[in-house]
């Protein structure tokens, strides 16, 4: 819990000494306080705190706020707090903490969850799917809702399964019990609330296509000549809890909306072998409210860092695109760019994380250096500059290669293994999956890698549909 003083707390001191420092970036003789002023954001966060927490009263002393509302602040009558009121509140004042967020989690909130739950995902521990909870629906809600309120839902075990990696390694993944995703759902709507108004222009949260739209269009109209393509090594098992919850308190004042939090970050993973593991970092990937506790924690151990800090180290222009633990830099000087790949570490070590070295590199990459081997990698696009039609040079995308065969092996053995189902039915399966790979890789400029991933689609289908004796005439209209 935070112990506070007259003019200061544990946590202050904390975060003045971590969130902004410069990790290494600092190679002039100026003090440190004259590079990373106090009101950079830590100190306009905490000197507000004081503002909030401390109000004149109306014979002048001073006295604790009352608590207020997000949607009437000092209103008498207060009104349940919504989404849209902690939204419009969180825009208002950046630095405000939001209190009785606990109270959010209510009946009517984890039925807006369910109704916005996937139905079709994966069962927890618990083996209990949305099918069978459905049928006693009303009470069950009414009961886990009554089980929040009165501070006796627990958590149950986080199933753990593995998917395989483009490496040929495995990915270990977190699947929470049916409970715990509505309860985490209606805790991440509550956190979008707040956070979506203090993320950064930089970071696009779970958004890869205006991700990878932004990152061409400021390479290709700004004046970068290298570019820094970093990731983070095992980012969600290395989150530190400690660290999570100093940040989550800037903004929010509620001890069981942050404990209920924590319970998630402190439950026990069942793992595929039958053993129990207690994890004391990192947050299940996979489980619902994972994203936006990884964002929260990448804004302020990186986003606000390049932002506040980097930037003004650089003798050019600066900029960062950040998907998940996903980013890349961009800087006009290559003094910039070697400086920033050399403090990156020391940076994120400060909050426990490492950079995956076989990913991170310095590339040069600008249209006075046009080359296929000059290109970079970011969220399964490859990125190069090459000439268009006309000659002239431009920021190009395309798939990635192993994205596209991982693609194409994926399609070919779905298309094997359901080449005996209904026609019409097979061909609605395929046409959902051809669609679902324009969804993600449709952008401008990427129409080759389209037209090959729908011809070996096609070229599959009536392989594998004439050998099991269907008429090639099936297919007539996907030609």
């Amino acid at each position: 819990m935070i112990e506070k003083s007259k003019n200061r707390t544990k946590l202050e001191s904390a975060v003045l000494t971590a969130i902004h420092e410069l990790g290494g970036c600092n190679d002039s003789k100026k003090d440190q306080s004259t590079i990373c002023p106090r009101g950079v954001l830590t100190g306009k966060v905490l000197r507000d705190w004081e503002s909030q927490l401390h109000e004149k009263g109306p014979d002048g002393s001073t006295q604790l706020a009352k608590e207020t509302y997000a949607e009437h602040a000092g209103s008498e009558k207060h009104k349940p707090t919504s989404l849209q009121g902690i939204a419009i509140r969180a825009k208002a004042s950046k630095h405000h903490r939001f209190r009785n967020l606990y109270k959010y989690m209510n009946a009517e909130a984890l039925m807006d969850a369910w109704r916005k739950l996937n139905k079709n995902a994966s069962s927890g521990v618990d083996k209990v799917t949305a099918q069978d909870y459905e049928k006693e629906l009303q009470s069950n809600i009414l009961n886990l809702a009554e089980r929040l309120k009165t501070k006796r839902y627990r958590t149950k075990l986080v199933r753990r399964c593995y998917i395989p990696k483009d490496n040929g390694k495995l990915r270990p993944l977190g699947i929470p019990a049916l409970e715990d995703k509505l309860v985490q759902l209606a805790c991440a709507k509550v956190l979008t609330s707040i956070y979506e108004e203090d993320f950064l222009d930089s970071s696009y949260a779970y958004r890869p296509k205006e991700a990878v739209a932004e990152l061409t269009f400021k390479l290709q109209y700004g004046i970068y000549g290298y570019v820094v393509e970093a990731d983070i090594k095992g980012f969600f098992d290395n989150m530190d809890h400690d660290w999570l919850m100093k940040m989550l308190a800037l903004r929010i004042d509620d001890r069981a909306f942050l404990n209920l939090i924590q319970k998630w970050l402190k439950a026990g993973i069942l793992d595929t072998d039958g053993k129990v593991i207690d994890p004391d970092m990192g947050t299940p990937q996979g489980g619902i409210v994972s994203p936006i506790l990884a964002n929260v924690y990448l804004h302020y151990a990186l986003d606000l860092w390049f932002e506040h800090v980097v930037k003004r180290h650089c003798d050019g222009r600066a900029t960062m695109i950040r998907y998940a633990d996903d980013f890349v830099c961009a800087f006009q000087y290559k003094s910039d760019a070697e400086k920033f790949y050399r403090v990156l570490p020391k940076r994120l070590e400060k909050f426990h994380l490492e950079v995956a070295p076989e990913k991170t590199q310095i590339i040069r990459f600008s249209r006075f250096h046009l080359s296929m081997k000059r290109t970079f990698i970011f969220l399964g696009f490859e990125i190069y500059w090459f000439p268009d039609h006309d000659g002239k040079e431009r920021v190009m995308r395309r798939t990635a290669r192993k994205k596209l065969q991982r693609a194409c092996r994926e399609i070919k053995d779905w298309i094997k293994k359901a080449r005996h189902t209904e026609g019409r039915q097979f061909i609605v399966g395929l046409n959902r999956r051809l669609r679902g790979h324009y969804n993600y890789y449709g952008l401008r400029g990427n129409l080759a890698s389209l037209e090959r991933f729908y011809d070996w689609a096609t070229n599959c289908t009536y392989k594998w549909l004439n050998r099991r004796g269907v008429n090639a005439n099936l297919l007539r209209g996907m030609r």
